[in-house]
């Protein structure tokens, strides 16, 4: 490296896979070892240590009601924890966001990000294709306590999101690469949507990861994470993350978000007069999650920022494999069609070019042409490829989707999402792309032995 791009990269933002290692330049901190102070300086962890604690011993009276009255520090671990802490201030740096809340799973985190803005009497529109979790979430509890849902089918038209939002919305929802069929949304242009009306977009970007895109920079007001997914990589731990882009509009849109601009009931100063742009996030910090109580366990938050130092290097490795994977499939004639935007033949190929260019990820659906049978012969056949719901781990794992993470759908609501008797969701990981060749292909023979 010549001297003047070393120049040039003083003070700049870290490349992907510095940060993950040690936190982005900007930041004072590094959350490796300074999430909390060791007195004595021969003292010096590398690793954050796992504060396994329910709480924390107060000095003494004042420095108490100090705590209690400024909120920093540490007093009980649903509030805060050190080890907590660190992960959420790698995560808000690999996001490119001003914030992160750690919560104790990927559906903790949706339903914190939602309920943080939308209460009874007001309205959410989502995109159609989403998690199942999610979708139920929408469909069947938030009803519950007065909140609507529209949906909407094709997720990047800007039009369709128009026709169904209405006064008493406040979230537009969606995810970046949608789960199973990896369509890729078009986050810029739902974002102008979202901003036109001054309410937020969230993203789901679980199976994207800020690797392959970062909603923020596109537009995007919070992104959430399913961490149990390829954050932590191994499927050993859960947990969830909420990134804020620290730029609420108080002007702009507090009259929609009373929450965050009403003082307290004790005359106390608004989120917006304390926190500024940062006001949602600070809600769901100090209010929305102790209060509803999805804490992530401090072993868990360890487990993750470990899995979080070798996120690129899985993720690049989980992406080639399942464009190969992917190319391979296709040419079968077992295989009636491949769901995955890194094919050429996908519809969704150009967005994916635009938005993933180092990758389209790692889950996807195929459909084989011989239905249920056909299914069951070819999962019952996998030798390499683990059968289970979970998504994101370094091992390959395969599901028949509509009789098992979708069996709550109908048939009509199933083949308008494209699940058809013989689709399969498959998430690559990081086994020798000829040895998951060689166990799809024992799959095929087995159909073909079959017939």
């Amino acid at each position: 490296m010549s001297n003047r791009s070393i120049e040039q990269r003083v003070g700049a933002r870290r490349g992907f896979a510095t940060q993950q290692l040690h936190g982005d330049a900007r930041s004072s901190a590094d959350p490796a070892t300074d999430a909390i102070k060791v007195e004595s300086p021969r003292i010096t962890p590398r690793q954050t240590p796992i504060y396994l604690t329910a709480g924390f011993v107060l000095d003494d009276f004042d420095q108490a009601e100090q705590l209690f009255s400024s909120g920093e520090g540490y007093s009980y671990t649903r509030v805060a924890n050190p080890t907590n802490e660190a992960v959420e201030r790698r995560v808000a740096a690999l996001e490119g966001g001003a914030e992160a809340l750690l919560v104790g799973s990927g559906q903790a985190a949706v339903v914190l990000a939602l309920l943080g803005l939308v209460q009874s009497g007001e309205h959410i529109v989502s995109a159609s294709s989403i998690y199942e979790g999610t979708r139920g979430l929408l469909l069947d509890n938030l009803p519950r306590f007065g909140i609507e849902t529209d949906f909407v089918d094709d997720a990047n038209d800007p039009a369709a999101w128009e026709r169904v939002i209405r006064p008493t919305t406040r979230a537009l929802f969606a995810e970046s690469i949608p789960n199973p069929k990896n369509e890729i949304l078009d986050i810029a242009a739902i974002a102008a949507v979202a901003h036109a009306h001054g309410i937020p977009l969230i993203v789901d970007s679980t199976l994207a990861t800020p690797f392959l895109v970062r909603p923020l920079e596109h537009g995007a007001d919070i992104v959430v994470h399913s961490a149990s997914k390829f954050f932590a990589g191994h499927g050993a731990v859960l947990g969830g993350v909420i990134v804020d882009n620290g730029r609420f509009d108080v002007d702009r849109s507090g009259h929609l978000f009373p929450q965050l601009t009403d003082r307290g009931r004790l005359g106390g100063p608004s989120f917006a007069e304390r926190a500024g742009g940062l006001a949602r996030i600070a809600y769901l910090r100090d209010v929305m999650a102790p209060r509803f109580g999805p804490t992530a366990s401090p072993l868990n938050a360890f487990l993750i920022q470990q899995g979080l130092e070798t996120l690129s290097l899985r993720v690049e490795r989980q992406s080639a494999n399942a464009l190969g994977v992917a190319r391979w499939l296709e040419q079968q004639p077992e295989v009636h069609s491949v769901d995955y935007s890194g094919l050429e033949s996908s519809p969704f190929h150009a967005l994916a070019e635009r938005y993933l260019p180092d990758g389209q990820g790692s889950v996807f659906s195929f459909t084989l042409r011989g239905g249920v049978d056909a299914a069951r012969i070819f999962i019952n056949a996998l030798d390499v490829f683990t059968h289970m719901t979970h998504l994101g781990d370094v091992r390959s794992l395969v599901l028949h989707l509509a009789s098992t993470s979708h069996n709550l759908r109908t048939d009509e609501e199933l083949s308008q999402a494209g699940i058809w008797p013989g689709t399969l969701r498959v998430s690559i990981g990081i086994e020798d792309l000829d040895d998951l060749l060689a166990d799809l292909d024992r799959g095929l023979t087995a159909i073909r032995g079959a017939a």
